[in-house]
């Protein structure tokens, strides 16, 4: 295009002018809209963030509690055992074998209140993920993998075992 030619289009000139002076305006608004994305990305991202570590920090609270109840339930035990042995014993003194019953009733009563699950009964399915098979044993009487005797009982509070059933199993 020659200078004349230019010239005599004046609305093509205001038009570019038009064009630069938007183009310029756009540029701080794409900015800030780049920026306020950013911005609201990482806020959305922190608030996630902290979501995950409420639901966390409450599970391990529950966990806590579980494993607090755990501890004292597997120092709790040997006297569990030991109660179960002395009342397996015979005995001709009737008071004495009353106070172990009475005893014995006690704690399983206070297992129960506290969420404790005793397992490992003759006749049960055995399950590897409860009962420790220790011994196994031919009885045609019996089923395939059923119990046949029972040398220590399980314990487990929810899904947790705290010890496992050490069991005889048969066929």
């Amino acid at each position: 295009m020659s200078e004349k030619e230019m010239n005599l289009n004046p609305e093509s000139e205001a038009e570019e002018t038009v064009a630069e002076e938007t183009a310029e305006a756009q540029e701080p608004v794409n900015e800030y809209k780049e920026k306020y994305e950013h911005e609201h990305d990482q806020f959305l991202r922190l608030a996630a963030e902290y979501d995950n570590f409420r639901k966390r920090s409450a599970k391990e609270k529950d966990m806590s509690y579980t494993n607090g109840k755990a501890d004292t339930l597997a120092k709790l035990l040997p006297v569990y055992d030991n109660l179960e042995r002395a009342l397996s014993q015979e005995t001709t003194d009737a008071a004495y074998k009353k106070g172990v019953e009475m005893t014995m009733n006690q704690l399983v009563t206070i297992f129960s209140g506290l969420g404790v699950e005793i397992f490992g009964n003759v006749g049960d399915a055995f399950d590897p993920n409860l009962h420790n098979a220790v011994m196994h044993t031919e009885d045609e009487a019996l089923g395939e993998n059923v119990i046949a005797q029972v040398f220590q009982k399980g314990f487990k509070i929810g899904e947790k075992v705290v010890r496992f059933a050490m069991v005889q199993v048969a066929n």
